[in-house]
């Protein structure tokens, strides 16, 4: 039996539902942190640190009352991605995170589509001051999008304890 978070919201764009990570999600969860793909959110993990970071993710709605949301294409139930406010212990900021699960995904503007509902979600609903998105240097790809998203590289941020990670500054709404 699947337990909710009560309070857990959904979050719409034109072609996305962003909503609470659900038990169907883990063989899409699981074949994308296992796979070279995750090589930028340590991974790639064995299934057995697969499950703990599922497990993570979904404490972390109950535990911040906040997570990644998973992704689906609108009208499905298949999860493509997870997206979110992130904010797990010995993180230095509350950040906006985001991932896509496959190749399939890439270059349609979806983690773009994501992570715009995610910062408005963040900074009209949560009330967060501010948000930074953290990347491994070599992350190009999340670099450029966070760019094209108008958040800006601060070298004056404090990264979580990982060498090579960039700190990138989100505007606020009405700023982008």
């Amino acid at each position: 039996r699947l337990m909710y978070h009560l309070d857990t919201p959904v979050l719409t764009t034109e072609r996305l539902t962003l909503r609470a990570p659900q038990g169907g999600d883990w063989p899409a969860f699981a074949t994308f942190v296992t796979s070279a793909r995750a090589e930028y959110i340590g991974g790639p993990l064995t299934r057995e640190r697969a499950w703990r970071a599922l497990g993570h993710a979904v404490g972390h709605w109950l535990l911040r009352g906040y997570g990644l949301f998973i992704l689906t294409p609108t009208g499905t139930d298949q999860a493509i991605g997870m997206a979110g406010p992130w904010f797990p212990a010995g993180w230095p900021e509350r950040e906006i995170g985001w991932s896509m699960f496959g190749v399939e995904t890439e270059g349609k503007g979806l983690a773009a589509e994501a992570a715009r509902a995610v910062r408005r979600h963040v900074y009209t609903t949560l009330n967060w001051p501010t948000a930074v998105s953290y990347f491994a240097v070599a992350n190009a790809r999340f670099i450029a999008l966070a760019t094209r998203l108008g958040a800006a590289l601060d070298r004056t941020a404090t990264a979580p304890d990982r060498d090579g990670t960039l700190v990138f500054r989100h505007p606020r709404l009405g700023a982008c």
